[in-house]
């Protein structure tokens, strides 16, 4: 069985729980995410393969 999961919602959805459980670090999340997904968008998800 193979299970396909696209690495950007994956990330918006950690930033979303992380910024729901400590809205304080909010700047910080958000800049962390728009990071990951520029480099997404800049090298594609062949960066992160682990396998």
């Amino acid at each position: 069985m193979n299970i396909h999961l696209s690495l950007t919602p994956l990330i918006s959805l950690i930033a979303g729980i992380l910024i729901l459980l400590m809205p304080k670090l909010l700047n910080f999340i958000v800049a962390i995410y728009l990071i990951l997904i520029g480099l997404v968008g800049l090298f594609g998800t062949r960066m992160f393969h682990l396998t």
